[in-house]
């Protein structure tokens, strides 16, 4: 049987046993005992989260108790738990497992003003999650290993023989998937597994995205495909001056250009989907915008009127790909690519 989200505190108020009972449906008046939890399962770095949980706790009193885990294996979860998950909210990093829960039929319908806050261009395109946050993937590079001249004009061309030997990737991390979602829309398939085999002969590989930052910072590599926050993490870590390493931006609508959208979506099967709609609403609000921008994560905010970290290119200069959630899918086509190229 489900334990439900609200938290009861019993009292025992006169030691009899009717006050006992009385005491049990009413907290004898204790202000713990009207605390709602919310239980969050969250893909999004650990920082960003804390920041918006506590956030919310001080505005609305309720409690968020998170789990931590990654994209696909979260959105598992939730399906073999099925309508017994405690989940009240997913935060995810990227949005096929939002796209895969909401094809299953495990998400609830956003409550319309929430949706308004984000550009429908970054919200789920039939309303079951919201859009949180974004980060464009980027080229990271040595510039003592890699001149200008050398820089590609499109992440299809890392795919080409002058590449071998100068890159890194992380296949395993979440944001690879929607970079090969992307180019299969944009460029067909065929273009899509010739990608994949010419990266996967060019490219060491490392198990995320620090691993390619740390690699190129070093030296050990020329450059790497990540989201563009990382190499700000980096440079927050050791200082700007100290940073060896450079992005480059593909820009002009190229698959390489693309903005990932990380968003939330509130479980059909929630005990509390009032409180989880109130979640859902406060992450899209200035407030909570607010906090995520100032949490250290390096990501854009989707709210108008909410500054995004300082140093950040402007949004609106990005030119990313018209591509939209409903276009990167729930992420099945590429992860079998990506096992048919040997990357998995």
């Amino acid at each position: 049987m489900r334990i439900a989200s609200r938290r009861i505190v019993i009292a025992l108020c006169a030691g009899a046993a009717l006050a006992a009972l009385a005491a049990l449906a009413s907290g004898c008046g204790s202000s713990e005992s009207s605390a709602e939890t919310l239980t969050l399962y969250s893909a999004q770095h650990q920082q960003m989260t804390n920041a918006l949980a506590k956030a919310f706790e001080r505005t609305s009193a309720a409690k968020v108790r998170v789990r931590f885990g990654e994209d696909e294996g979260l959105a598992n979860q939730i399906v073999q738990e099925g309508s017994a998950s405690p989940a009240d909210v997913l935060l995810s990093e990227n949005t096929p497992p939002l796209e895969l829960l909401a094809g299953k039929g495990l998400l609830a319908q956003v409550n319309s003003p929430t949706l308004a806050q984000v550009p429908a261009r970054y919200d789920s395109p039939n309303g079951r999650w919201v859009g949180v946050a974004a980060r464009e993937t980027v080229l990271i590079y040595d510039p003592k290993l890699i001149s200008k001249r050398q820089l590609p004009a499109s992440i299809l061309d890392l795919a080409k023989r002058e590449w071998k030997g100068k890159l890194a990737i992380a296949p395993s991390e979440p944001d690879f998937v929607p970079i090969v979602s992307a180019i299969d829309k944009l460029d067909g398939r065929a273009a899509t597994e010739r990608w994949l085999e010419g990266f996967a002969s060019n490219a060491a590989r490392y198990d995320d995205n620090e691993g390619i930052v740390a690699a190129v910072e070093g030296g050990q590599v020329a450059a790497g495909v990540i989201n563009h926050y990382y190499w700000y993490e980096q440079a927050k870590e050791i200082g700007a001056a100290n940073v060896r390493s450079k992005l480059y931006y593909f820009g002009h609508k190229d698959p390489g250009a693309l903005v990932n959208v990380s968003g939330a979506g509130a479980l059909k099967s929630s005990g509390n989907p009032a409180l989880a709609q109130r979640f859902l609403a406060f992450l899209v609000s200035k407030e909570g915008q607010s906090a995520m921008t100032h949490s250290g994560d390096w990501e854009y905010p989707l709210v108008a009127g909410v500054a995004p970290p300082p140093g950040l290119r402007p949004f609106a200069t990005l030119q990313a790909p018209d591509l939209g959630p409903a276009d990167l899918g729930n992420g099945s086509a590429p992860l079998a690519l990506m096992q048919q190229a040997g990357l998995l």
